[in-house]
């Protein structure tokens, strides 16, 4: 058994990646960075490929006892590489995003069909050899069930709601779900393609949009990459701008989730009055940075634009209606029955589950995983910030429920330092990359988790990124989740995840 830190020591380092390692190194290198991941010694952070020659696989991994961060990469000069997902599960749908895009095999593979690639490109793997399309293409190959008296639900992509598209394949013994299949990628936009050349500032607007509800968490994440890339400080008041704009999303990302979760268990009273709470976060957000949803408001080396003179006196009066209203709206959640009926011991994700996979944000903590960015990774200003880390172990849709309760808690307390500690100062650093080259790892702590940003730098420009949301690791999830449930539950189930579609697509 080799440890990451070891397989780190024997790899070929490069030294222009910061803040944390990336080494190259060997197809061994490569199966025992898996090994550790399929014992529990380290937890998955991103897969993804880089297309040249050769073509390049990169994995990002921490380890469990101390939070060490490391990337391996592993050059694929016959355009192959070992299957990690063949050892650890939450690999696979990496795997096969990594083969749909660049048409990198994973040799040992349990699971071989496209995933990003539904069939309607005109070429195959856009970002490799580009081989012209089967025309026409097989039919994707639904796993099997086996079972008397069952029978299939298709459902999606088109949903009856205004959300993004997915398919969902039910099959089920009369209302209970047997087995769910997800097929995704319906919203893939291309965005590793787009990044591709881009300039700093371009490429910053992309990956501000890769998922318009976690805009400031990906401004962030990108950021983070570039100023590890180019050795950029970012000045103490930009930091704490980031957070508080991060704090605002993740409020009224939550303020949203909790009463869509109560109006897909008919409980639209809760709806009603969370969304009039999300509103007031966005018009405070608005009215501090200069848009709703803040987009374009985080840059690389700090912040676009500085607070308003009134923004302290705005968000302490929209404190203080928060504090007063959302405590009345726990109560009502806490103590209706035919509510609780719904959400309590519905859709289960099993604590071994959610840390086999690395489950982020309140998927994972809500099962039993305390792992929050803005305390493992400890970035600025979150390192001298005291908040908690809101942790349950029962793994329903309750639980998630009440992970967002005590995270809208925690966020109005960090909003509140953050207010009390905002030091005087400049708001960006500039960020000079003419002819400036290198590499950096990014993370930001969004309302579902946390993101990763892998950026490398040539002459000034993105030579290549890549995007991981945290949806990846939270979907598969969802299968197990409703697995024993009735169909009927399958929306509030769904909802409690509040999965990204565009973030997991790219």
């Amino acid at each position: 058994m080799t440890s990451l830190r070891e397989i780190v020591a024997q790899g070929r380092r490069i030294e222009a990646h910061r803040p944390w390692p990336r080494v190259v190194v060997t197809a061994e290198g490569w199966s025992a960075a898996a090994d550790e991941l399929a014992g529990g010694r380290a937890t998955l952070l991103g897969l993804w490929g880089e297309s040249g020659v050769p073509g390049v696989v990169h994995m990002a991994a921490i380890t469990e006892d101390d939070n060490e961060i490391a990337v391996v990469s592993l050059e694929c000069p016959l355009q192959t590489f070992p299957s990690v997902g063949a050892l650890h599960p939450p690999a696979i749908r990496l795997e096969r995003a990594i083969h749909s895009l660049h048409g990198l095999k994973p040799v040992g593979a349990a699971d071989t069909r496209p995933w990003l690639d539904l069939g309607f490109w005109d070429v195959e793997f856009p970002l490799g050899t580009r081989l012209p399309a089967a025309n026409p293409r097989p039919a994707y190959d639904f796993l099997p069930v086996e079972g008397e008296n069952l029978h299939r639900i298709p459902v999606g992509p088109v949903h009856a709601g205004i959300i993004e598209p997915g398919h969902f394949r039910f099959t089920c013994a009369g209302e209970t779900v047997a087995r769910l299949e997800q097929r995704l990628g319906y919203v893939h936009k291309g965005i590793d393609s787009l990044m591709a050349g881009a300039t700093i500032d371009r490429a910053a607007k992309l990956a501000a949009r890769t998922s318009g509800d976690s805009t400031v968490a990906y401004g962030v994440a990108f950021a983070r990459a570039v100023e590890a890339a180019l050795d950029i400080e970012v000045p103490a008041r930009a930091n704490y701008l980031r957070a508080l704009m991060a704090e605002l999303e993740r409020l009224a990302n939550h303020f949203g989730d909790i009463g869509a979760i109560c109006n897909d268990a008919s409980f639209a009273i809760m709806h009603a009055h969370c969304g009039v709470l999300r509103e007031q976060v966005l018009r405070a957000a608005d009215a501090c940075f200069g848009h709703r949803l803040m987009m374009d408001r985080v840059v690389p080396g700090g912040v676009a634009v500085d607070l308003r003179a009134d923004a302290p006196a705005i968000l302490q009066a929209a404190l203080k209606i928060f504090r007063q209203r959302f405590p009345r709206l726990v109560e009502l959640y806490d103590n209706t029955a035919s509510l609780q009926d719904r959400t309590v011991s519905t859709g289960i994700v099993r604590p071994d589950y959610a840390k086999q996979f690395g489950a982020p944000g309140y998927v994972g903590r809500a099962s039993g995983r305390a792992f929050d960015a803005r305390k493992a990774i400890a970035y600025a200003p979150y390192d001298a910030l005291d908040f908690t880390v809101p942790v349950l172990n029962a793994g329903d849709v309750n639980a998630r429920v009440w992970i967002r309760i005590h995270e809208v808690e925690q966020s109005f307390a960090l909003i509140e330092q953050i207010i009390a500690r905002l030091p005087n100062g400049p708001i960006t650093t500039p960020v000079d990359s003419s002819n400036n080259n290198g590499e950096g790892l990014g993370f930001a702590e969004g309302f579902r988790g946390d993101v990763l940003a892998a950026v490398r730098l040539e002459n000034g420009r993105v030579a290549h990124c890549h995007l991981r949301d945290p949806s990846w690791f939270q979907w598969p999830l969802l299968e197990t989740a409703i697995e024993g449930n009735i169909v009927a539950d399958f929306p509030l189930c769904n909802k409690s995840f509040n999965c990204s579609y565009s973030g997991h697509d790219l």
